[in-house]
């Protein structure tokens, strides 16, 4: 017998509480033994979602609220994954859209609303962190009907239900009059407001993948929402790839979903959304369809990359020391692995073997690929971000991106300063909590590469900065860049105290003492626009005499941390980035070096 079945996406903003949310509808639909231990975020699964506590990865779980299956998609809350997002949108009838009740709606609630509205989706808005302090819930609501009507929203779109919730407390209520109890509203919301999935049953097989996924036992899974008619187990199918060819096989196993665990199933039905596994050869956005009556649904559409750099096999006289993948070919066969399931990736070649050109929606975008790189134990190097050019109407246009700053009120005037410098245009300035301001600025795209670090300087690390892409404009002319030279080792040793002491007052450095430098490396931030070559491999000459005060406690400044994310924003477009499992080194293009 099968179910009445609801598929429903979860999106929102980044941090405003998506996966905790889950984490309550999991806990409270009984899926869980009783006594089992049950993690916090439970839906992030990969290592790096869980260190930065973000969602990159879209996945699905379902549950069973009064005898019908509610299928739920977390999807990535950060424009850069908006691949994951737009593909999910696919599979679902509604979806709920979580805000913050302090905050409102942010610049990425902006890009996946305007996602799912294209898609036709009528959201039900979650109203979550009520409980927390400066929280103001109504306030929220009307913001989001501003952020509706301003992104073109029917007048059905605009007539959404809403809830306000707390996903920590693990409650839901229709009015905030209401007593909090538990997340019942919040599942009745779904049964009554996101329609049952359309589909026949006795047409022909008609499943989309989206997602895909890789067992040791089973090979490649496939998953995705059936469409129109029923998928069995053991049932000859066929897939119809982007090219238009039609390949024959076979499914030898079909899983459904049940809370975190895949179930075999004998048979689905169309609306159920399901793992397949038989097709080893199939990407996102082909169809699994009858082999009588092959008939395709529309490829899913993806907007194109913004930022592209380049990622090079490492030349650095440190080279191989310290990863185990480090040819071209290993390189590039991991590179176009990638595209296998990265949707929003473009990887091209180039006319250097050593050389691949790779596109994304943003710094990082690039970034995760990079660090998940390095942990399987690739070594290579990268170059700067640039922005991806495009003609539009006959006009060279550029990427532009919505920026969003909460910071504090004494910071207020430094940050429009910089962000003028950099082609920043205003467009709004509210107080926000306490001590605070929110401002909103249109920038290129070009404008905020290298801003993060100059930000959290002016702020003292009290900002908080969010942005997502905007459209296309008109080039803006020449931006600023960085405004400080580097301070660059001139041979190859180990850094010293002695060194190291002594040239302090050039700038800031990014290593230790006792750390392993090369010619071209870069080592720290000069105090000057030039950059400079310096050497910190210098020890001490030795005497028989002891200096008055000599052994007087020294100490050197704190080393500046570069982080993978803040290397990728720091570098210019002569240098480059060297990556490896054990380190981030920051280097000068040989060709760019003096000679000497």
């Amino acid at each position: 017998m099968t179910l009445p079945i609801r598929n429903v996406a979860i999106i929102a903003h980044v941090d405003h509480g998506k996966t905790t949310l889950v984490d309550a509808l999991l806990k409270q639909s009984g899926i869980f033994r009783e006594g089992e231990d049950v993690p916090d975020c439970v839906m992030d699964s990969n290592a790096l979602e869980r260190e930065r506590g973000i969602t990159i990865l879209s996945k699905n779980t379902a549950v069973r609220y009064r005898e019908t299956l509610i299928n739920i998609v977390d999807t990535p809350g950060h424009a850069d994954f908006g691949g994951e997002v737009e593909r999910v949108l696919g599979m679902v009838d509604g979806c709920l859209l979580i805000v913050d009740a302090n905050e409102g709606p942010m610049p990425q609630t902006r890009f996946v609303l305007k996602k799912a509205l294209e898609k036709g989706l009528r959201p039900i808005v979650v109203v979550n962190k009520i409980d927390r302090g400066q929280a103001d819930p109504h306030v929220a609501v009307d913001k989001v009907l501003d952020l509706f009507l301003e992104l073109g929203a029917d007048e059905d779109q605009c007539d959404f239900p809403y809830l306000f919730a707390s996903g920590m407390g693990g409650y839901a209520k229709e009015s905030l009059d209401d007593e909090a109890v538990d997340m019942q509203p919040l599942f009745e919301a779904i049964l009554r407001h996101v329609p049952a999935p359309v589909g026949d049953p006795n047409k022909p097989l008609q499943l989309q993948v989206t997602t895909l996924d890789y067992s040791e036992y089973l090979g490649r899974i496939v998953i995705g929402r059936i469409h129109n008619g029923t998928i069995r187990s053991g049932q000859q199918a066929a897939l119809v790839t982007e090219s238009g060819n039609i390949v024959k096989g076979k499914i030898t196993k079909l899983l459904g979903f049940e809370g975190l665990r895949r179930v075999e199933m004998a048979e689905a039905t169309a609306g159920y959304i399901v793992a397949v596994a038989g097709f080893a050869d199939a990407y996102i956005g082909e169809t699994i369809t009858d082999p009588n009556e092959p008939l395709a649904l529309p490829l899913i559409k993806v907007d194109e990359p913004t930022l592209q750099m380049t990622f090079w096999v490492n030349d650095s006289p440190f080279a191989g020391q310290e990863g185990k993948l480090v040819t071209s070919r290993q390189v590039r066969d991991r590179l176009f692995r990638e595209l296998e399931t990265n949707v929003a990736l473009r990887v091209e070649e180039t006319d250097s073997p050593e050389k691949f050109l790779v596109s994304g929606r943003g710094e990082l975008h690039l970034g995760i690929l990079i660090e998940t790189m390095r942990r399987e134990g690739y070594e290579f190097q990268v170059s700067q971000p640039q922005v991806i050019y495009r003609t539009v109407n006959g006009q060279p246009c550029e990427p532009y991106e919505l920026l969003v700053l909460d910071v504090p009120a004494d910071s207020v005037g430094s940050c429009i300063e910089r962000l003028g410098q950099r082609k920043g245009e205003m467009q709004d300035m509210q107080p926000g909590a306490g001590d605070r301001t929110q401002l909103e600025f249109v920038i290129p795209a070009r404008g905020l590469i290298g801003f993060r670090g100059e930000f959290m300087r002016m702020t003292r690390g009290e900002g908080i900065m969010n942005h997502s892409f905007l459209d296309y404009r008109s080039l803006c002319g020449e931006i600023e860049a960085r405004n400080k030279g580097v301070l660059i080792s001139f041979e190859e040793g180990v850094s010293t105290f002695y060194a190291m002491k002594n040239a302090e007052d050039r700038g800031a450095f990014f290593i230790t003492p006792g750390t392993k430098v090369y010619r071209g490396m870069i080592v720290g931030e000069h105090n000057r626009p030039q950059d400079l070559e310096l050497n910190v491999c210098k020890t001490k000459q030795l005497t028989n005499h002891r200096a008055s005060g000599g052994d007087e406690l020294v100490q050197l400044q704190a080393p500046v941390d570069m982080s993978l994310e803040r290397a990728l924003e720091y570098i210019g477009p002569d240098e480059l980035v060297e990556v490896t499992p054990q380190s981030i080194r920051l280097r000068k293009m040989a060709k760019k070096l003096a000679k000497r």
